[in-house]
């Protein structure tokens, strides 16, 4: 198996897939490492596919008027990174900063879409993920939000 397998094998956004489909999707990855201070993508530009922070911490960043950029969420160790890549225009939608040295696998979002086609009980396993991801999120970011404009400045 490769080093990705045994990297997401045990995670727990993969539990209840199968080894197989494990595989199929490990095959997508590659080992990536950001630098703190370093930007990982900015709004609007083209989003390839979700990554897996291994380790470090990620910030995401939205730019407010009147307010400049703002940090929305932070992400850690064992968080997905990314969901616009799903669905059209596939741009991102905030900017990502590296807060701390990050160490993350990057999945290509095309090949998990073919991989999905071919395999269509592959794709609705994944895709209850995403959407799980993506519902507790939005969650997420909301409480933030609420905290970043009720603050007094």
């Amino acid at each position: 198996m490769s080093e990705v397998f045994d990297l997401i094998v045990d995670h727990p956004f993969f539990a209840g897939m199968t080894r197989d489909q494990i595989k199929v999707v490990s095959e997508t990855g590659t080992v990536v490492s950001y630098h703190e201070g370093q930007t990982i993508f900015t709004e609007g530009t083209d989003a390839v596919g979700p990554l897996l922070i291994l380790s470090g911490d990620v910030a995401l960043e939205m730019q407010t008027p009147g307010h400049g950029p703002q940090v929305i969420l932070t992400l850690h160790s064992g968080d997905f990174l990314g969901w616009s890549w799903l669905y059209p225009p596939y741009r991102w939608t905030y900017d990502a900063h590296v807060h701390s040295n990050a160490e993350a696998i990057r999945f290509d979002g095309p090949g998990l879409k073919e991989a999905s086609e071919v395999d269509p009980a592959l794709g609705y396993e994944l895709m209850k993920r995403f959407t799980e991801m993506l519902v507790n999120r939005m969650q997420s970011i909301r409480i933030q939000l609420l905290d970043v404009y009720s603050t007094p400045r």
